[in-house]
């Protein structure tokens, strides 16, 4: 198998897309039972810190992304695939590896819960603007019937549905809430993955023919969120505690979301698909790296904030 990766599609049915909608849902209702109003509120004592991190993720890391597809020159549907990725917003795995890092999980939840919110607007924004600008990409873009109010409205109904029912439940019954996150956020991922690798699998032939084109494109992308994290940190000279939350916020990307927004808008384009499904394994694998590196070059620091 070969040809160009603009013009495959990747598998997926119906009852399959149905599944990746309730799982991405699932997800994000996880989060929300671990986010409390407080935390909106914490995120208010702390405009600054909040606005910087708003700023690295949804304007700084879509127009990195966007010089990088320049840079490496990929194909239109890779391109667009590495931007929509950089345009979805963190999930509670950077809220995991803050925590494993030592870092501040108070202000990683924080700004989870705000870049969620944030997100259901900006995030189309960002896809159309970034995606209408690029060279090889707005070609693609061109053939496909896209709304920006439609995925506006899915965005809507995928994360704002799920946070403000986890919210309110967090709010009302706290304890159903604290119960209810230990079990779905770890079963909607075991479950995110296993629909990954069931895609992986029926589409096996166009994975293996065509992964070599995204794999060192996703590398360098993640390596550029994380270090972008990183970089704005250092340079608004924030604590070493708050460095981590930032990094691991910026460099995180619910990937998973984007994998259901290419199969509901984008006809499953081989390019965008295969990027963010491999995004959302080795976002993973590298965020771990890191955390457990960072936890025990930094470990005395570690154990002056846990005491």
């Amino acid at each position: 198998m070969g040809g160009d990766v603009d013009s495959i599609r990747i598998a997926f049915d119906e009852g399959s897309l149905t599944v990746l909608k309730i799982v991405i849902g699932a997800i994000l209702f996880g989060i929300a039972l671990d986010t409390r109003v407080e935390d909106f509120t914490a995120a208010l004592k702390r405009p600054v810190v909040i606005a910087i991190g708003v700023v690295a993720q949804f304007l700084f890391l879509p127009a990195l992304t966007f010089l990088l597809t320049l840079a490496l020159d990929v194909r239109g549907s890779v391109a667009l695939g590495m931007i929509l990725v950089a345009c979805c917003p963190p999930g509670n795995v950077s809220n995991i590896l803050t925590h494993r890092a030592g870092g501040d999980v108070a202000l990683s939840v924080s700004m989870t819960a705000v870049g969620n919110v944030l997100a259901i607007v900006l995030m189309p924004l960002n896809v159309a603007f970034w995606g209408g600008l690029h060279p090889t990409g707005k070609a693609v873009l061109e053939t496909i019937e896209l709304s920006a109010l439609d995925m506006l409205a899915e965005i809507a109904f995928v994360i704002g549905l799920p946070f403000v029912v986890g919210i309110t439940i967090a709010k009302v019954w706290p304890r159903v809430a604290r119960v209810g996150h230990r079990i779905i956020g770890p079963v909607s991922f075991l479950a995110l993955a296993a629909v990954i690798v069931v895609g992986v699998m029926n589409n096996w032939d166009i994975f293996t023919a065509y992964i070599g084109v995204v794999l060192v494109a996703v590398f360098l992308h993640d390596a550029l969120a994380l270090l972008l994290g990183y970089g704005i940190a250092k340079a608004t000279r924030l604590p070493l505690s708050s460095t981590k939350a930032m990094t691991f916020e910026v460099g995180i990307r619910n990937a998973g979301l984007g994998l259901l927004l290419v199969f509901t808008y984008f006809d499953g384009l081989g390019g965008m698909a295969l990027v963010a499904a491999w995004w959302g394994i080795w976002d993973i694998i590298a965020g771990l790296t890191v955390a457990s590196v960072w936890r025990l070059r930094t470990k005395d620091h570690v154990l002056e904030v846990a005491a």
